[in-house]
C-alpha cells in the first residue's frame, strides 16, 4: 500500500466519494439529504483556510477522510476549529488511515496558526484518540455522550 493524504483542493475527483461515505456514516439516518452534505463538502474546496477536508488515497482509490470545520458539536459552540468526519474505509481499517488522518488535520490547523483544535468521539474510540495525545476535557456530552477533547499546537 502506497498511501497519501492530499487536501480534497488538490484531489477534487474524490469529492463525491467524501460526501457518500460521511453521509451514510452519519447524516442518512438524520434525513439530511446527499445533497446537503455535497454541499458541505464543496465547502471545504474554497481557497479560505478553514474548513479543510483531507483524502487518504491510494493513487486512485479511496482510503478515507477527515476535516477540519468551525463547529462540530451544537452543545459546545464556544470551541473551535474541530476534527470532524473521520471516515476509513473499511478495506484500509487497522493500517493507520485514521491515525495519520487525524495527525495532519491537526499539524495543518497548526501549521496556519491555529493554538488549539478539538474532536469528540463515542466511549469506544476514547482511548484510540488518547494514545495520539489528545487530551480529554469533558465526558458524556449532548444525548450521544460524546467525549470531547482537545489538543494544542506544539
Amino acid at each position: 500500500m502506497t498511501l497519501a493524504i492530499s487536501n480534497l483542493r488538490a484531489r477534487p475527483a474524490f469529492s463525491d466519494t467524501v460526501a457518500d461515505r460521511v453521509w451514510r456514516a452519519w447524516w442518512e439516518a438524520r434525513a439530511t439529504s446527499l445533497g446537503d452534505l455535497r454541499a458541505w463538502v464543496d465547502g471545504s474546496l474554497s481557497v479560505s483556510p478553514l474548513p479543510f477536508s483531507l483524502v487518504a488515497h491510494d493513487g486512485s482509490d479511496f482510503a478515507g477522510t477527515a476535516s477540519v470545520i468551525a463547529s462540530d458539536l451544537d452543545e459546545r459552540p464556544q470551541y473551535s476549529p474541530w476534527v470532524a468526519a473521520v471516515w476509513v474505509e473499511p478495506a484500509f481499517r487497522h493500517r493507520g488511515v485514521g491515525r495519520a488522518l487525524v495527525a495532519r488535520a491537526a499539524a495543518e490547523t497548526f501549521a496556519i496558526g491555529v493554538p488549539g483544535i478539538y474532536l469528540c468521539a463515542r466511549a469506544n474510540l476514547r482511548d484510540f484518540y488518547a494514545c495520539q495525545g489528545w487530551s480529554a476535557i469533558e465526558h458524556d456530552v449532548g444525548e450521544r455522550q460524546l467525549t470531547v477533547f482537545t489538543m494544542e499546537a506544539p
